[in-house]
């Protein structure tokens, strides 16, 4: 079986559109507290998490007509993606160990994506 150019670009945008789901649920938790209200009403929150769910389908739709083996390693590319957020929005610091692990995961998804030929 091989994996078509759209299960490739599904996956891929599942990954990006999961990463801001992440970045929204980082903004979301900063603003809880200890009330259920907190949570109910907490716009951010419910971004973040419908956006998972978006990102889930997008996930879903591009692994059902393409390897597993090589779709799900670009999942790893949502870190990248919610580390390029964090710096962005929280000012979390990038420093060389993260951007030797982004280079490996990018390294890992080339390797991969060579053995679908």
């Amino acid at each position: 079986m091989t994996t078509p150019a759209s299960s490739i670009a599904l996956v891929l945008s599942g990954s990006v559109i999961g990463s801001v789901g992440a970045a929204f649920l980082k903004a979301g938790a900063g603003t809880l507290s200890r009330t259920l209200s907190s949570i109910l009403l907490n716009w951010r929150l419910a971004v973040g998490i419908v956006t998972y769910l978006i990102s889930s389908v997008f996930f879903v739709k591009g692994i059902s007509n393409g390897e597993l083996s090589i779709l799900f390693p670009m999942v790893s590319l949502s870190y990248i993606g919610a580390m390029i957020w964090s710096r962005l929005f929280f000012n979390e610091k990038l420093t060389g160990v993260k951007l030797t692990g982004v280079g490996l995961i990018l390294v890992g998804i080339v390797f991969l994506g060579l053995s679908n030929r």
